[in-house]
Protein backbone atom coordinates (compact mmCIF):
# COMPACT_ATOMS: atom_id res chain seq x y z
CA UNK A 1 0.00 0.00 0.00
CA UNK A 2 1.27 3.27 -0.93
CA UNK A 3 0.35 6.65 1.07
CA UNK A 4 -0.32 9.43 -1.45
CA UNK A 5 2.00 12.28 -1.80
CA UNK A 6 1.17 16.06 -0.37
CA UNK A 7 1.88 18.18 -3.31
CA UNK A 8 1.77 22.05 -3.52
CA UNK A 9 3.21 25.08 -4.54
CA UNK A 10 1.21 28.14 -3.04
CA UNK A 11 3.18 31.78 -4.73
CA UNK A 12 2.44 34.31 -2.26
CA UNK A 13 2.59 38.29 -2.73
CA UNK A 14 3.35 39.80 0.52
CA UNK A 15 2.93 43.43 0.95
CA UNK A 16 3.35 45.83 3.66
CA UNK A 17 4.36 49.28 4.49
CA UNK A 18 6.37 51.25 7.25
CA UNK A 19 4.58 52.39 10.11
CA UNK A 20 2.88 55.75 8.87
CA UNK A 21 4.81 55.07 5.94
CA UNK A 22 7.91 56.72 7.13
CA UNK A 23 10.64 56.37 4.41
CA UNK A 24 12.90 54.89 6.50
CA UNK A 25 14.42 51.93 3.70
CA UNK A 26 17.35 53.73 2.69
CA UNK A 27 18.61 52.84 -1.01
CA UNK A 28 21.97 51.68 0.53
CA UNK A 29 20.20 49.74 3.29
CA UNK A 30 17.44 48.09 0.87
CA UNK A 31 19.69 45.45 -0.50
CA UNK A 32 20.81 44.26 2.61
CA UNK A 33 17.43 44.20 3.98
CA UNK A 34 16.40 41.86 0.83
CA UNK A 35 18.88 39.72 1.31
CA UNK A 36 18.37 39.34 5.22
CA UNK A 37 14.66 38.81 4.48
CA UNK A 38 15.34 35.73 1.45
CA UNK A 39 17.63 34.69 4.68
CA UNK A 40 14.71 34.45 6.90
CA UNK A 41 12.41 32.97 5.11
CA UNK A 42 14.91 30.62 3.17
CA UNK A 43 15.45 29.23 6.94
CA UNK A 44 11.70 28.99 7.05
CA UNK A 45 11.57 27.02 4.27
CA UNK A 46 9.71 29.38 2.31
CA UNK A 47 12.60 30.43 -0.88
CA UNK A 48 11.77 33.98 -1.90
CA UNK A 49 11.64 34.24 -5.73
CA UNK A 50 11.66 38.55 -5.82
CA UNK A 51 11.94 41.29 -2.97
CA UNK A 52 11.62 44.82 -4.19
CA UNK A 53 10.40 47.95 -2.79
CA UNK A 54 10.79 51.69 -2.22
CA UNK A 55 11.74 53.71 1.08
CA UNK A 56 8.26 53.07 2.60
CA UNK A 57 6.64 49.69 1.62
CA UNK A 58 8.22 46.50 0.37
CA UNK A 59 6.76 43.82 -1.72
CA UNK A 60 8.06 40.26 -1.35
CA UNK A 61 7.32 37.23 -3.70
CA UNK A 62 7.93 33.80 -2.37
CA UNK A 63 6.91 30.34 -1.69
CA UNK A 64 5.19 28.92 1.01
CA UNK A 65 6.49 25.79 2.63
CA UNK A 66 3.96 23.23 2.92
CA UNK A 67 3.65 22.90 6.73
CA UNK A 68 3.65 27.18 7.18
CA UNK A 69 0.86 29.55 7.51
CA UNK A 70 1.22 32.67 5.67
CA UNK A 71 0.73 34.99 8.64
CA UNK A 72 2.99 33.09 10.78
CA UNK A 73 5.94 33.38 8.05
CA UNK A 74 4.85 37.19 7.64
CA UNK A 75 4.95 37.58 11.27
CA UNK A 76 8.08 36.24 11.30
CA UNK A 77 9.62 38.37 8.64
CA UNK A 78 8.44 41.51 9.59
CA UNK A 79 9.56 40.91 13.48
CA UNK A 80 12.44 40.06 12.39
CA UNK A 81 13.17 42.36 9.97
CA UNK A 82 12.63 45.13 12.26
CA UNK A 83 14.96 43.86 14.42
CA UNK A 84 17.44 43.95 12.17
CA UNK A 85 16.87 47.32 10.86
CA UNK A 86 17.73 48.32 14.67
CA UNK A 87 21.02 47.15 14.20
CA UNK A 88 21.46 49.41 11.34
CA UNK A 89 21.14 52.28 12.92
CA UNK A 90 17.11 52.67 12.12
CA UNK A 91 16.04 52.58 15.86
CA UNK A 92 12.52 53.79 15.56
CA UNK A 93 11.56 51.42 12.67
CA UNK A 94 8.44 49.62 12.38
CA UNK A 95 6.14 47.89 9.73
CA UNK A 96 2.41 48.74 9.65
CA UNK A 97 0.08 46.17 11.42
CA UNK A 98 -1.44 45.53 8.60
CA UNK A 99 -0.60 43.71 5.15
CA UNK A 100 -1.98 42.38 1.71
CA UNK A 101 -1.00 39.18 0.71
CA UNK A 102 -2.24 37.38 -2.48
CA UNK A 103 -1.84 34.20 -3.91
CA UNK A 104 -0.07 34.58 -7.57
CA UNK A 105 -0.64 31.57 -10.30
CA UNK A 106 1.64 30.32 -12.36
CA UNK A 107 0.64 32.00 -15.22
CA UNK A 108 0.70 35.62 -13.64
CA UNK A 109 4.39 34.65 -12.06
CA UNK A 110 6.66 36.51 -15.26
CA UNK A 111 3.68 39.23 -15.15
CA UNK A 112 4.18 40.08 -11.21
CA UNK A 113 8.33 39.43 -11.11
CA UNK A 114 8.17 41.99 -14.16
CA UNK A 115 6.54 44.27 -12.10
CA UNK A 116 8.12 43.84 -8.65
CA UNK A 117 11.08 44.78 -10.95
CA UNK A 118 9.78 48.19 -11.72
CA UNK A 119 8.65 49.30 -8.39
CA UNK A 120 11.18 52.44 -8.54
CA UNK A 121 9.67 53.51 -11.79
CA UNK A 122 6.22 52.95 -10.72
CA UNK A 123 6.24 55.08 -7.86
CA UNK A 124 7.61 57.68 -9.77
CA UNK A 125 4.20 57.97 -11.14
CA UNK A 126 1.90 56.16 -8.57
CA UNK A 127 1.50 56.90 -4.68
CA UNK A 128 2.34 53.62 -2.89
CA UNK A 129 -1.88 54.35 -2.01
CA UNK A 130 -3.04 54.48 -5.20
CA UNK A 131 -0.95 50.97 -5.90
CA UNK A 132 -2.61 49.16 -2.89
CA UNK A 133 -6.00 50.25 -3.66
CA UNK A 134 -5.06 49.30 -7.09
CA UNK A 135 -4.17 45.56 -6.21
CA UNK A 136 -7.33 45.32 -3.73
CA UNK A 137 -9.70 46.28 -6.61
CA UNK A 138 -7.61 43.93 -8.79
CA UNK A 139 -7.61 41.32 -6.34
CA UNK A 140 -11.45 41.40 -5.49
CA UNK A 141 -10.49 42.57 -2.07
CA UNK A 142 -13.53 44.51 0.03
CA UNK A 143 -11.72 46.70 2.24
CA UNK A 144 -12.71 50.20 4.46
CA UNK A 145 -10.06 52.78 3.71
CA UNK A 146 -10.68 53.89 6.94
CA UNK A 147 -8.46 50.76 8.64
CA UNK A 148 -5.93 50.15 5.73
CA UNK A 149 -3.45 52.60 7.01
CA UNK A 150 -1.55 52.99 9.81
Amino acid sequence: MTVPQALDQILVHLITSTKYCTPSITPALRPRLYEYMAGTLERMGCPSMQIAGTTDHIHVLFLLGPALAASHVIGEIKKSSAKWMKTQGVNTFAWQSGHGIFSIGEPQLDRILNYLQSQEATHKKVSFQDEVRWLLKHQKVAYDERYVWD
